[in-house]
């Protein structure tokens, strides 16, 4: 990926009337963000049926550019990472969602493809019963899932204390921002914030000078989710963010869970609704939501005896998706991650390997081996 194709993608970012699907989808169509600059005026050719000529007009930006080319200056300078969707760094589970950013901004030191990640959301009014939930979660699930990576978005309540908590036993974090990362909002996180970014990191697909805008939260939430495996609001309010960002992991097909609580209590009427609307399933521990994820660790033979063994035909690709499913049952996300097979490709691969009576796919979206 060469720095011009990166400033290219910053500048679509800022481009009026083009949004994030608009703007992978001109990419795709024209080859690299380059050329959608470069050749704007192919566009009505190439992407039949758009309003060409706006188009065209509104990629004619020269100050998008400058804006662009300043904005990476600013990264290059403070140590951050750009990166873009054609990027092997960019989070695969994210690339899925039809409205993900072209371009991340990131600063720390985990990796955005881990074999696991959940994220944590709620009230920024955390009661004690949620604060405990977030250390006794946490205490529990380095225990059965090391590996897991842990998202939030770094706001008050139960955000930063499931940062905290993740921290305090050593499991990696990251905040996905509201803003640019030449700030920290709110600033009495930024120690926190500063604790995360040697072990995790801090995420967003605002440029510098963005301010922590209401309408921004919204647009952040879609990526708290759309990184990770599944979401857990631990407690909510009948109304609130963490309740918008259970919805939009339901859209993505990614699986919701909530703590319940007591009917009374005002910050567990949302975690009670979720469950009651059948949009999230109930858990009361770690222990409950690695058995759901079918995340439990088991002994694995090798891929040359599964092989041989069991199915002899099969290419190296599929040997390598048997191979992960030996381990246990296994949703696409984690499949991709684990055998670097491109999304599109494993859904290919798994729909044959289905026709084949290799593999059954279960509730949920968790593909099983048959054997």
């Amino acid at each position: 990926m060469t720095d011009q194709e990166r400033i290219c993608s910053i500048a679509l970012t800022q481009i009026a009337g083009i949004g994030p699907v608009w703007a992978r989808n001109l990419i795709q169509a024209m080859g690299s963000a380059i050329d959608v600059f470069d050749r704007r005026k192919e566009v009505p050719e190439v992407m039949k049926g758009v309003a060409g000529a706006r188009v065209v007009e509104a990629l004619n930006c020269p100050q998008a550019l400058t804006r662009a080319e300043a904005e990476y200056e600013f990264v290059v300078k403070n140590h951050l990472k750009c990166i873009t969707m054609g990027e092997e760094e960019y989070p695969s589970r994210l690339r899925e969602c039809d409205d993900a950013p072209i371009v991340l901004y990131y600063k720390g030191n985990a990796s955005l493809n881990p074999p696991h990640a959940v994220s944590l959301v709620g009230t920024r009014h955390a009661t004690d019963y949620g604060k405990n939930l977030c250390l006794r979660f946490m205490r529990d699930l380095v225990e059965m899932v090391p590996d897991v990576l842990i998202v939030s978005g770094l706001a008050y309540g139960i955000d930063i204390h499931a940062h905290r908590a993740a921290l305090k036993y050593n499991l990696s974090t990251i905040g996905v921002l509201a803003h640019g990362l030449d700030r920290i909002y709110p600033s009495v996180h930024r120690k926190t914030a500063v604790d995360m970014i040697a072990r995790g990191g801090l995420l967003t697909e605002f440029m510098s000078g963005t301010a922590p805008d209401r309408y921004n939260f919204v647009s952040r939430n879609r990526i708290v989710a759309g990184i990770c495996d599944a979401t857990i609001v631990v407690e909510s309010a009948a109304k609130g963010g963490s309740l918008i960002t259970a919805d939009i992991a339901e859209s993505y097909h990614r699986d919701c869970f909530a703590f319940p609580g007591r009917s009374e209590d005002e910050y567990s009427k949302g975690c009670n609704q979720l469950i009651r609307d059948n949009k999230a399933t109930l858990i009361q521990s770690a222990e409950d939501f690695v058995r759901a994820m079918c995340w439990d660790v088991k002994a694995t033979p090798s891929p040359e005896a599964i092989q041989r063994t069991l199915f002899p035909d099969l290419s190296a690709d599929e040997c390598a998706i048997v191979s992960k499913l030996e381990e246990g049952s296994q949703q696409i996300n984690s499949l991709v991650v684990a055998t670097d097979i491109p999304v599109n490709r494993m859904n290919s691969l798994l729909f044959e390997m289905e026709m084949k009576g290799i593999i059954s796919l279960q509730a949920g979206g968790i593909y099983k081996l048959l054997t």
